[in-house]
């Protein structure tokens, strides 16, 4: 069985510390078993590798925007394989991509079992052993589709609810059964009325043959082929819809097994700081006053805390929150008009932050300060509308301009105009000031030659 985990995520929920680029899937908030911080992606990477059959699964994809690729080749083993999609276009498409990478480039038959799952769950580790039967369960019943779904906690209008056939004899030995239905975010009182009646939360886990998801695509969609110079092109004209909607909605053996263990969403800062077993992140002063409150500063400068009460305080280059824990689950609404850029992003070679931003007649300007670890490099490129110019303040490096070598120290500036293909190596820790003139500054202005030189 093959595993794909869907990675998505505007990065509101949890503003300011994540954005469309660092979601909040990649934060490192949460307390591993070492005593080391790790963040959802890792956490689930390291229960999945952990539990019994895990590491003997026949491939694990992580599905992509490509704003996240650098986020998740830090944090993800070597051994799983990252599919960039060419758009952000909900669940579907990018599930009928990574199928038709699959059978096209990795050559996975279309008998063989895909089962997909979000990446960011927060849930116990026989999560996966519940994951692992669902292709048993496929063969055995003879279904289009296996869901996993959650013993409620409670009643809630957050989540989805699968409602399982209950009324009669099944399949001997089936740790499935049919689904009757679905119900999407209920108001409290037919959330209790539907768990009353043994329905299940919706864990958005799908299992299916490869070729079930591919039949969908050639005839429903139209699709002709399955290599990547045509996907590339017919992913545009796929239904910007879920999968749920799309798929699971309309298939006619639908079978849900059930998890009984932990399940919960950690998308607001009052179910995430539930899980953060230290109440202090960062520069931070906070007296005994303060209680059940959470403080988080990634800035130089400190943040004094007195006498919060359910609170949560985080600081980042990208913005400042206050806010009563009960109401940070409307922050996505409240921060909707904020369009700005990303002030800090981790990069597989270091990273940066935004110092300045500004605009003229004659162009815009944005300085950046970056940090380069030791023997990691900037790869060789170009822009086409921008120039830079590098001022190294610390440590030493080669610069790579248009065929040259040089070495740089700590002093010197090196000018790169648009069009002149650069790259930087950093011999050791090397921090830079980078001024960027031109329009439009975007980071999308990259056309990246090679990935590693020498």
């Amino acid at each position: 069985m093959h595993l794909i985990f869907l990675s998505g995520g505007s990065g509101k929920r949890l503003w300011p510390l994540s954005n469309g680029v660092r979601s909040k899937q990649f934060l490192e908030l949460l307390r591993a078993e070492d005593g080391m911080m790790e963040s959802m992606v890792q956490r689930v990477c390291r229960q999945f590798h952990g539990v019994k059959g895990g590491t003997s699964w026949d491939s694990v994809t992580v599905v992509a925007g490509r704003t996240q690729s650098d986020q998740l080749r830090m944090q993800l083993p070597p051994s799983v394989d990252v599919i960039i999609e060419p758009d952000r276009r909900d669940t579907f498409p990018a599930i009928a991509y990574a199928a038709a990478q699959l059978y096209h480039e990795k050559g996975v038959g279309e008998d063989e079992v895909i089962a997909v799952m979000p990446v960011d769950p927060f849930v116990d580790a026989d999560y996966f052993d519940r994951i692992a039967l669902i292709e048993s369960e496929l063969k055995k019943t003879g279904a289009d589709i296996v869901l996993l779904g959650s013993k409620p906690e409670y009643p809630t209008e957050k989540f989805g609810y699968i409602l399982p056939d209950m009324s009669k004899p099944d399949i001997p030995d089936a740790v499935s059964r049919p689904v009757l239905g679905f119900k999407e975010k209920p108001d409290i009182p037919k959330a209790k009325k539907l768990i009353s009646e043994g329905a299940l939360w919706n864990c958005g886990v799908f299992g299916m043959r490869l070729g079930y998801v591919l039949d969908i695509l050639r005839t429903r969609h139209r699709i002709a082929s399955f290599d990547c110079a045509y996907m590339e092109k017919a992913f545009f004209t796929l239904s910007k819809t879920s999968f749920d909607y799309e798929v699971v909605e309309s298939a006619e053996k639908i079978r849900v097994i059930r998890y009984d263990g932990s399940w919960k969403d950690l998308g607001t800062w009052e179910s995430l700081t539930e899980e953060m077993n230290q109440a202090v992140i960062g520069n931070v002063i906070m007296d005994e006053s303060c209680v059940h409150s959470h403080i988080i500063n990634e800035l130089d400068i400190p943040i004094v805390v007195l006498g919060a009460k359910n609170s949560v305080v985080v600081a980042s280059a990208d913005g400042i929150l206050v806010a009563d824990k009960d109401e940070t689950y409307r922050l996505k609404e409240v921060t909707a008009p904020l369009e700005n850029r990303p002030m800090y992003e981790k990069k597989r070679w270091g990273e940066y932050f935004v110092l300045s931003r500004s605009s003229s007649e004659s162009g815009d300007t944005l300085t950046k300060k970056l940090r380069l670890c030791a023997g990691k490099q900037i790869s060789y490129q170009y822009h086409e509308h921008r120039s830079e110019v590098w001022t190294i303040t610390s440590g030493t490096g080669i610069v790579y301009i248009d065929g040259e070598k040089q070495e740089v120290k700590a002093g010197e500036t090196v000018s790169i105009r648009a069009g002149v293909k650069h790259a930087l190596h950093a011999i050791g820790d090397l921090e830079l000031i980078e001024t960027q003139f031109g329009t439009p500054l975007i980071e999308e202005d990259i056309i990246r030659l090679e990935m590693e030189w020498e």
